[in-house]
């Protein structure tokens, strides 16, 4: 298991521990590994991200030419940064109609907004789902009135009025 450094793993005799696998050693040296300068034993130098005698060996190229490999922590960013582009979906919609916050925009909210749909939607008799289909809204964006949420979750100021009007309740400020 890895070990970070703590800027300890030298004793007062001289030796000290391997950053790295942890190995107790006379023979320590220091090698940068996925961006940090760590104290490692003979065996783990050669993880180091440099070529140099403190650095490790290059472990890749395989091209020859002094071709080197990105770094382990630059090749980790990379393909983190591909995994968050991947996860984000399709977004031609927001290329092809933009975005325009001022088409729907939400009013100022009294505080008890979500209090107030609940108790007006409970005493007309309707359960979530047949208030959000005849008012013909996400029932999403209904729960997140109803929670309070409705800045959060992009609720359009549509969808407020509608309630106020079908359930006869206040909740944009004045």
């Amino acid at each position: 298991m890895a070990k970070y450094s703590t800027g300890g793993s030298r004793g007062s005799d001289g030796g000290g521990t391997c950053e790295l696998c942890g190995t107790a050693t006379e023979d320590l040296r220091t090698a940068t590994v996925a961006g940090a300068e760590l104290q490692v034993c003979p065996d783990c130098a050669t993880h180091g991200d440099g070529g140099g005698p403190s650095g490790g060996s290059n472990r890749g190229g395989g091209g020859g030419g002094g071709q080197q490999r990105d770094s382990p922590g630059k090749r980790a960013a990379q393909k983190t940064a591909r995994a968050m582009d991947a996860a984000k979906g399709d977004s031609t919609h927001w290329e092809e109609e933009g975005t325009n916050y001022d088409r729907d925009q939400l009013p100022y909210l009294v505080r008890d907004y979500g209090e107030r749909v609940v108790r007006a939607r409970q005493d007309a008799g309707l359960q979530r789902e047949e208030l959000a289909e005849e008012l013909d809204i996400s029932e999403n964006d209904l729960l997140a009135v109803e929670q309070g949420r409705a800045t959060r979750a992009g609720v359009g100021g549509s969808v407020i009025a509608a309630l106020e009007d079908f359930l006869d309740v206040e909740l944009a400020e004045e």
